[in-house]
């Protein structure tokens, strides 16, 4: 992969073996790379413009918002639909048919026949026809208990309570955010060229963005239509401290599986980012300055709620390994092995998220450079076939590159305990029991280690047969492996495509595959409600678009102030 220009010296990477277990995948935060925060910066970077051109909403909410937004390039409107949900009818399953909003990003301007479309489609969501100019589709449902504190609080005069946001940190969450052409909406390739969503997710990321925005606004205007006479508006500091939640399940896995290439620069991207900061020169500065986030992200872990007993197990370790930390920080020097030395007690030290943790703020002291790898996460993907090559060299790549897909026994009957389905219902992933559930002779080809050990064993029979045989031959002998082959052969170059985990495994814990494609997005706040399913926060603490569209130019310190909103703490309102 491309180095750019302004890093020129050799950086040491985490080795692979390391970085890739599923484990260390699912421990990991977001960071400033996350596509949230990058999407802010440019936001911000390039006075990007968001102006409201409809506000339709009737006296309990319902209607039509339409938000125009302009950027140095193009204009796009993101366009809201919010109506009645019958209580019976309220579900975050990807089953359910109706949500309290829903809404889109459109390219360009939104007519009158397009409206009447919309109105139409977007509120059906998967069942709609529609239109190819949407970039984004969506919905979300309210988190009715602080939507109704919310309302209550500002038509009374007062401001809600934070510590409301402190348990769930939104009023809306979303269900699913649809983009690359799913249901008809356009297709990857009408971004590829955008020079304002050609980042990965960055369209999705901004509709989210947009739906906060939105949630303020519908509250704002429910308290003034229940007492127009005492309502007030919702304070700065918890507009910020207001995020979007997202519910999510095994949707998420497929992606990690599918598209290595990818997950190679997203996870590359990162490494690149630490090695980095790792082997820059401390001083006293930065140490005061790593000590100020930790004691933030203290603060935001002894904060965070969850009902999961596991997720709050590694909460608690997570919260005393920070303060080990800090205490470690305060008594050690800023010598110039400051950074090596700290990591390599945490690694020795700290629960497994807590190292991440700490990686992931090493990261924030250097944005000069490692801000400019945002630009460099995305990829053409192709996965290229050599057929030339000799059948012997497949077989040592495989023994070099994935010798943890060797691990695999057929024979151990918890090796292969899972299998991977699409439900006919909504065609979404699925696990299932391979000994107790049918269905299996159907399953999804996501677990590449099996795979692959299958590809070595009839490597080593056919070298039996044919020594010098080459990649050709032995497809013409077995020709249903051309694709684990072509993936082996493509991936071999790459240290951080593949996930190092057997997907059939009993004790594979598919949270830790949900976790490591939201820690990317920019999620906080992990509250698993099962083994498969999780609620997240995103853009909780981020800059309000009236901050980001202020009047401050390039200065390079507002901007750095703008982009320091990661492990937000609840805020302290001035007595009312």
């Amino acid at each position: 992969m491309a180095t750019p220009s302004h890093v020129t010296e050799q950086l040491h990477l985490r080795p692979s073996d390391q970085v890739m277990k599923l484990e260390r995948l699912g421990s990991l935060h977001a960071s400033r790379l996350s596509f949230c925060r990058s999407l802010v910066r440019q936001m911000a970077r390039e006075d990007w413009t968001v102006n409201t051109d409809r506000f339709d909403l009737d006296a309990d909410g319902h209607g039509v918002v339409i938000y125009r937004l302009n950027t140095p390039n193009h204009t796009y409107h993101g366009v809201v639909f919010s109506q009645h949900l019958d209580p019976a009818r309220r579900s975050d399953r990807v089953i359910a048919e109706a949500w309290d909003v829903t809404f889109a990003l459109v390219e360009g301007e939104v007519e009158a026949s397009l409206l009447d479309q919309m109105a139409a489609n977007v509120p059906l969501q998967e069942a709609g026809r529609q239109h190819p100019r949407l970039l984004v589709l969506s919905r979300a449902n309210k988190s009715l208990r602080n939507f109704s504190h919310f309302v209550e609080a500002l038509a009374s005069g007062r401001q809600p309570d934070p510590a409301w946001l402190t348990r769930v940190g939104y009023l809306y969450r979303t269900t699913a955010v649809y983009g690359n052409g799913k249901f008809g909406i356009a297709d990857y390739a009408r971004l590829q060229k955008n020079p304002d969503f050609n980042r990965p997710f960055s369209a999705q990321m901004f509709a989210v963005y947009l739906l906060r925005h939105f949630s303020v606004q519908q509250v704002e205007h429910l308290a003034q239509m229940h007492s127009p006479e005492r309502a007030v508006t919702l304070a700065p500091a918890l507009q910020r401290y207001l995020g979007i939640g997202n519910s999510t399940g095994l949707g998420m896995a497929p992606f990690l599986i599918n598209h290595p290439q990818l997950i190679q620069q997203w996870v590359y991207g990162r490494e690149r980012a630490l090695a980095y900061a790792r082997e820059q020169l401390p001083d006293d500065a930065g140490r005061r300055e790593l000590l100020a986030l930790l004691k933030r992200a203290h603060q935001h872990f002894s904060e965070t709620v969850t009902e999961d007993a596991e997720q709050s197990l590694r909460n608690e370790a997570t919260v005393a390994s920070i303060k080990a930390v800090m205490e470690w920080l305060e008594r050690t020097p800023a010598t110039s092995r400051l950074w090596t030395d700290l990591l390599a007690w945490a690694d020795e030290q700290c629960a497994l998220e807590a190292q991440e943790l700490i990686n992931t703020l090493l990261i924030e002291l250097y944005p000069d450079i490692i801000d400019a790898m945002e630009n460099e996460l995305g990829c053409e993907e192709i996965l290229e076939l050599q057929p030339e090559m000799r059948a012997a060299t497949l077989k040592s790549q495989i023994e070099r590159r994935f010798s943890w897909a060797l691990d695999y026994d057929p024979k151990n009957p918890d090796h292969h305990y899972w299998f991977w389905y699409r439900s006919a219902e909504k065609e979404e992933p699925r696990l299932g029991v391979r000994a107790a559930e049918p269905g299996a002779e159907k399953e999804m080809l996501l677990a590449i280690g099996p795979r692959i050990y299958r590809t070595h064993q009839l490597l080593d029979a056919f070298l039996d047969r044919c020594p010098a045989g080459s990649v050709v031959e032995f497809l013409m002998a077995h020709p249903r492996q051309k694709e684990t082959v072509r993936r082996i052969q493509t991936m071999a170059a790459t240290p951080y495509g593949e996930i190092q985990a057997n997907l059939w495994h009993r004790d594979m814990k598919p949270m830790h595959l949900l976790r490591t494609k939201l820690s990317f997005f920019g999620a906080s706040r992990f509250d698993p409600k099962s083994d498969r399913w999780v609620r997240v926060t995103l853009f909780q603490g981020a800059p309000l678009f009236c901050e980001l569209f202020s009047d401050h130019g390039a200065n390079k310190a507002r901007l750095a102030e703008l982009d320091d909103w990661s492990f937000p703490v609840q805020p302290e309102l001035e007595s009312q």
